[in-house]
């Protein structure tokens, strides 16, 4: 008993001819031994003795009186102990299988495996992702608790019976497999469906149901839980969670998520390299592999293997193929799901594999409405079966699925590829779509084209006569990113499918579109970054028109007529920068909801019948800088909730018919400079947030709604406050420009949020100002007189200091760990003050500095990047870092400070096992102005489990590198 309690051994009492009682209570034959043996023995002896023994009396074993045969005791012993030396082993086999404890751990919590109730739990997910695996490792960490268990394997296989009308044959062959299985009698006949309840019902049992795709494969062998006794456990793994959520005696489903980034390449590692992190020289190579199989475990296993051995020259020879083409391995599991689709099923799966991934649904439901009777529930049976995800009305699809569909259609024809691309149905691969596009041989067969010019090493030059034999060519995606200058129509283009559902292409090299282009069948038109100056000559049906967008097409002079655009929905044109005004048939547009217009720097004003379009929710004018007035009639536009008019420099005036917008939440005005007035007698009852900010010329404060939340004034000529605002209840931030005015509002002081103070006589901020109670931010904007700063309130937020070239102390102290401090070319701050702003608990610092602090005790020592070994392991997985940037410029750019935020990035790696450290938050943003020769401090939370780690930083700027970095374990 004391190996049992010492060191965990596994104790089994066999009471062979004695009554446990007797041993217990030291009564009969077995008392009269016990005695005769104490005789000399010490007291103390004695008593551990009978201790001892009244545990083995109470600890559970086997008894030979309740034994009529020997045999069969010694046979039932034997047994459990094989068992349990067997349940020692798992643990030992699945140590390589990485992520596998949090599995187990969630299967447990849903297993409930104390309690007495029959369970049934189904796991579900899609095909490679370790559903059988994570069945297996609780089937043998378990099966030893349970009289009776069965591991039913790859039930899909067994399925050989033709399913007709009457399938009870086809059941009464499960349930004999079934049952031959689990009490090991191969024999076994079964001569009715109520074998398996009438022998296991008073059992206890474990089984596992594997890759179940058929409902009668449940009903065979698991149909209710009254077939098994208490405390049974029934676990059901398929990629079609229908069967699961129809069968009424499933407790639980256990999704089986995707590893972490960190985790996938762990799993890769294991198979690639025979441990947890790749070989030296090979990281990159690792981390672009991993990428690129998506985080799928089977994919992670079958090419890790693949390139075991490999040397590094061979891995990067592989790469482009791996890119483009599936492992056979993988391809023949994961298309076991496609084959058992319906041809309907089938159609869509390649529809989205090839042309909608990472699409909204709305917008696929529209493109293919044509094609197929239910586009949603046709999307919701492939999620059921786990060949897409669908994630807030967007869908998506594992990179290695989708390369199963594009291979696929490279297939369609049987087993070799189809040696003339043209007669795909869809054209996906760079190198076929450059062979039709430029021998002119596609087909009618080709019905969608989804092409990236990035995967070229050369330009395209496109035949005029490229698209003239794809008559029923319906989806047409040209992937081309502002500034690429790989596609070319040297002489034009002669002909596009009048069947277009979908034209995007990005940068087209067109003045407009074909002379015989017809838009009767167009949803969606993205034409962004092109050349057009028109879109087409004459008018086009545009009644299927739902989405439209030529942003950054800086030529384009004259919109097409929108008369018959009934059904459009949203119309983009940022940066349309020639475009002069919008077609009074903008009003037939009664169902559109957003209308962006962002720099069309052109446009003078809009045309009356703007207030036909009653739908508009959200309509963007910021930028519009030659934009006089807003029409009265956008007082009509009564479901407006979101109206952007930053920067419309000319703007003199608004209409009092905007009080007619009662449902409008958001209005930003930010440096409309003109603007002098906003409506009077007016009240928007939904409006959250009004943004004045820059408008100089406004001297009067604004009462157009009494409901507002965020009120921003600095920058105006506002230095009054009614006292009316007492009694707006629902406001939250008030921004405005320091006034010595504002001290006459004492009301004010409890009001005010946000204070901006730019004066340049400044030596000291007055007292009124530290008494204002809810100060979260002050912002100091060139005060060059001002020396110190004093304690100031602790509801403070953020503090910035720009240009304040006299700054030297700060009299102060921080309590706020939130707490944002920047002090931009305050270059004669004191040493004191530059070691508090250093020390303080911040979210966020910048201070001048042309090196990172001894105070960080890991540097870089030049550059982006550190390794950092950590003193000791820490009690607490999550630790706290403080990091330490410096900025310089990229080479030889001297630029002035841009307005522009400023991304700053970092990545932890554990360089044991290689894996990403979370972080949080993962970035910073650094606010404008951003100059080199500047510190920037941030502070982030990881969670670290060992003690070395590579830190690195980057920054989103193509004029400024970190030159130097450092970081502070707190």
């Amino acid at each position: 008993m004391k190996c049992k309690e010492e060191l965990g051994q596994t104790v089994i009492p066999i009471f062979y001819k004695v009554d446990p009682s007797d041993i217990k209570k030291l009564t009969g034959k077995f008392g009269s031994v016990f005695r005769n043996n104490c005789v000399g023995k010490k007291n103390e002896v004695i008593i551990k003795w009978r201790r001892a023994l009244v545990k083995v009396a109470t600890t559970t074993g086997y008894t030979s009186q309740n034994w009529d045969n020997e045999a069969a005791l010694i046979e039932k012993i034997a047994t459990d102990i094989l068992k349990m030396l067997n349940h020692g082993k798992p643990e030992r086999d699945f140590d390589c299988l990485i992520g596998m404890g949090a599995h187990i751990r969630e299967m447990e919590q849903l297993l409930c495996l104390d309690s007495d109730e029959v369970k049934m739990i189904g796991i579900w997910g899609p095909s490679g992702i370790g559903k059988t695996t994570i069945a297996r490792v609780l089937f043998n960490q378990f099966n030893y608790n349970f009289e009776l268990s069965a591991f039913m394997e790859n039930m899909k296989q067994m399925m050989y019976i033709p399913l007709s009308a009457d399938d009870y044959s086809a059941k009464l062959h499960l349930q004999k497999q079934f049952m031959s299985q689990i009490i090991n009698h191969k024999e076994i006949e079964i001569c009715h469906l109520g074998v398996a309840q009438d022998m296991l019902q008073d059992k206890k049992v474990l089984v596992v149901l594997d890759n179940v795709d058929q409902s009668i494969q449940l009903d065979a062998i698991a149909k209710e839980t009254r077939w098994f006794g208490h405390g049974s456990r029934i676990i059901i793994t398929t990629q079609d969670q229908k069967f699961l959520k129809a069968h009424d005696d499933i407790n639980h489903i256990y999704n089986v998520g995707f590893p972490s980034a960190g985790e996938a390449c762990q799993i890769f590692c294991m198979y690639a390299f025979g441990q947890k992190f790749p070989k030296d020289g090979f990281e990159d190579l690792t981390w672009q592999v991993t990428k690129l199989l998506g985080g799928l475990p089977l994919g992670l296993r079958v090419m890790g293997s693949h390139f075991r051995g490999m040397s590094k020259h061979e891995w990067i020879n592989a790469l482009p193929r791996l890119k483009t083409r599936l492992d056979s391995t993988i391809q023949s599991i994961l298309k076991f799901s496609y084959d058992a689709l319906w041809d309907e099923d089938k159609d869509l799966f390649l529809h989205i594999a090839c042309l909608f991934n990472n699409k909204r649904i709305s917008k696929v439901e529209e493109h293919l409405a044509h094609k197929f009777l239910d586009v949603r529930q046709g999307l919701y049976i492939l999620a059921d079966k786990s060949l897409i995800s669908i994630d807030t009305e967007w869908i998506k699809m594992h990179s290695l699925l989708e390369q199963l569909g594009k291979e696929i259609v490279r297939h369609e024809l049987g087993h070799q590829f189809i040696r003339d691309p043209g007669k795909c149905q869809f054209l996906v691969d760079a190198r076929d779509i450059c062979e039709v596009l430029t021998d002119e041989t596609g087909s009618s067969n080709v019905l969608g084209i989804h092409f990236d010019p990035s995967e070229l090493s050369d330009e395209l030059n496109i035949s005029v006569g490229a698209f003239e034999g794809m008559s029923n060519l319906k989806f047409l995606r040209f992937k081309c990113p502002y500034g690429d200058q790989s596609l070319y129509l040297p002489r034009g283009l002669s002909y596009l499918s009048p069947k277009l559902r979908l034209l995007q292409w990005g940068c087209f090299p067109m003045s407009c579109l074909p002379s015989n282009f017809c838009s009767k069948y167009l949803v969606e038109l993205n034409l962004r970054f092109s050349k057009l100056q028109k879109l087409w000559e004459g008018n086009q049906p545009l009644r299927n028109l739902k989405w439209m967008d030529l942003s950054y097409s800086k030529n384009l002079k004259v919109l097409p007529d929108l008369s018959t655009a009934t059904k459009l929905q949203e119309l983009f044109l940022i940066e349309c920068s020639s475009l002069v005004e919008l077609p009074s048939s903008i009003g037939n547009a009664t169902n559109l909801q957003t209308l962006h217009l962002g720099d069309c720097k052109s446009i003078v004003e809009l045309p009356s019948y703007i207030g036909n379009a009653t739908s508009l929710s959200w309509l963007n004018l910021s930028g519009c800088s030659s934009l006089m007035q807003l029409p009265f009639s956008i007082g009509n536009a009564i479901n407006l909730e979101i109206l952007h008019m930053d920067m419309c420099t000319s703007l003199m005036n608004l209409p009092s018919s905007i009080g007619n917008l009662h449902k409008l939440t958001e209005f930003t005005l930010k440096g409309c400079s003109k603007l002098e007035f906003l409506p009077t007698n007016i009240n928007l009852e939904s409006l959250d947030e009004l943004n004045l900010t820059e408008c100089l010329f406004l001297k009067t404060f604004p009462e157009i709604s009494t409901n507002i939340k965020h009120l921003y004034l600095n920058g105006t000529g506002v230095d009054k406050v009614p006292s009316s605002i007492k009694s707006w209840s629902r406001l939250d931030d008030l921004h405005m420009s320091y006034s010595e005015n504002l001290k006459e509002f004492p009301y004010a002081l409890d009001i005010i949020t946000t204070l901006y103070v730019n004066d340049l006589e400044m030596h000291e901020i007055p007292l009124w100002v530290k008494k204002i109670s809810c100060l979260r931010g002050l912002i100091l904007s060139g005060c060059k007189k001002l020396v110190s700063l004093p304690q100031l309130s602790d509801s403070l937020l953020y503090l910035e200091a720009i240009n304040c070239e006299s700054l030297e102390r700060l009299d102060f102290s921080f309590h706020n760990p939130k707490v944002y401090l920047s002090f931009v070319n305050c270059f004669k701050l004191n040493k004191e003050a530059r070691e508090l702003i250093i020390q303080t608990r911040t979210n966020y610092a910048v201070l001048p500095g042309g090196e990172v602090p001894s105070k960080f005790t890991y540097q870089a020592n030049g550059g982006n990047s550190m390794t950092v070994n950590l003193k000791h392991r820490l009690l607490s997985t999550t630790s706290r870092f403080k990091a330490c940037i410096l900025l310089v410029y990229r080479g030889d750019k001297e630029d002035e400070a841009n307005g522009k935020e400023m991304m700053v990035s970092y990545r932890i790696m554990d360089k044991h096992n290689l894996g990403i450290v979370p972080c949080r938050p993962t970035y910073h943003f650094i606010m404008p102005p951003t100059l080199p020769e500047h510190l920037y401090t941030f502070e982030f939370d990881a969670d670290v489990t060992s003690t070395e780690y590579f830190f690195e930083f980057k920054v989103d700027s193509n004029d400024k590198v970190i030159k130097d970095c450092g970081v502070l374990q707190l």
